[in-house]
């Protein structure tokens, strides 16, 4: 297993009014982030949020290219990313234990926190079609280049790591400094990762590590 300290290239925030980071995504424009009561758009060339949805937002946010995807304590609401309107609602796999949130390939992971799972699920359902072991409380989830990277905060601990999507393996672990805490995660598709403060209130970017 690949371990290395995490490489923190930028913060956003603490935003005024803003408690708690939750769940974090990226639309590929704008940096998501949940917040309790609003889900919020930070550009991320200047730090500043630019817009807000009034919305149950207590864990894990996703976006499939249109519609946003929010955790609100034991449910998973489809949000119209332009008008901001909930569309409709799936029951969560952890039945309020739920933290991180993806998109990818068609469906939704979602991470379930103390339960240190990972859950493969139906967007239309909420049906589980597969489950995934970590050894972490898993906060973050997020998928990219075919690689399955979830975020831990354990022990006031915290570290990135990639995981075998069939075994739960550990293949590689990036190390936050201490005291530093991820409670979301998301790729931007390319080399930084977004990842959620926890209480500190704000957003991290991490540099992904390159790929020979």
């Amino acid at each position: 297993m690949k371990r290395s300290a995490a490489e923190i290239v930028r913060e956003y925030g603490p935003f005024a009014g803003v408690e708690a980071v939750h769940g974090v995504t990226y639309d590929g424009t704008h940096v998501w982030f949940a917040s309790g009561d609003k889900l919020n758009a930070v550009d991320p060339a200047n730090g500043r949020i630019a817009r807000s949805i009034d919305v149950a937002a207590h864990a894990g946010t996703a976006f499939d290219g249109r519609h946003l995807f929010q955790i609100a304590e034991d449910r998973i609401q489809k949000i119209d990313a332009a008008t901001g309107k909930v569309i409709s609602t799936i029951p969560a796999p952890g039945g309020g234990g739920d933290s991180g949130l993806a998109w990818a390939e068609g469906s939704l992971w979602v991470g379930q926190y103390r339960e240190r799972k990972i859950h493969q699920v139906d967007p239309e359902t909420g049906k589980i079609l597969r489950t995934i072991e970590s050894k972490r409380f898993v906060t973050g989830v997020t998928w990219v280049d075919g690689e399955l990277w979830h975020g831990t905060w354990e022990d006031e601990e915290s570290d990135l790591r990639r995981i075998d999507p069939e075994t739960g393996k550990v293949l590689e672990q990036l190390d936050l400094p201490a005291g530093t805490m991820v409670s979301g995660l998301e790729s931007d598709g390319g080399d930084r990762f977004f990842c959620g403060g926890g209480d500190r209130g704000n957003v991290r970017a991490v540099r992904r590590p390159r790929r020979s």
